[in-house]
This record gives C-alpha cells, structure tokens and sequence, in this order.
C-alpha cells in the first residue's frame, strides 16, 4: 500500500479528525453551516481537501433545494387541481 505522505504535496497537512468534528459541529447549526460552506469553499486558508468537501455540499444543497422547488410545485398543482371545482 501506497504511503499517504508520498501522494500528498509538499507542504499540505490532512485535516485533522477533532477539526472534522468541529466542522460537522457547525454544520449542524442553520444558516451559520450555509456561510461556513461558503467560506470553506472559496476561502484562501482552507485545505484543499476540506475546500473541495464544502463545494460539493454546497452542490448537493442546490440539487436539493431544486428537487424542493420542483415538489412544491409539483403539489401545488395538484392542490389548485383537486379543489379548483370545489370553491
């Protein structure tokens, strides 16, 4: 097996595991967990590792409110259908 230290370039520290825990902490926490992301994704102090974690949950987050968007929608719809002969 390959050694970890030889893949990773010269200078990079891994995250560490008490600040993954920090970080899943806050991510916890409505809308400060919104602006972490943001702040890990195109902050210039952030490893790059953590960095490209917060873009793809921020990603994820979008898919997300776009699949909520199209079921509200979607039931919304469905709700003008079922009583637009009612009232």
């Amino acid at each position: 097996m390959e050694n970890f230290d030889q893949v990773r370039p010269q200078g990079e520290k891994p995250v560490s595991t008490g600040n993954w825990m920090l970080t899943f902490l806050i991510m916890a926490i409505p809308l400060v967990n919104f602006v972490m992301l943001f702040v890990w994704a195109f902050g210039s102090n952030t490893p790059p590792s953590k960095a490209n974690w917060a873009k793809a949950s921020l990603l994820w987050m979008l898919i997300c409110f776009g699949f909520a968007i199209l079921i509200l929608v979607m039931l919304w719809g469905t709700l003008m259908a079922l009583f637009s002969g009612v009232l």
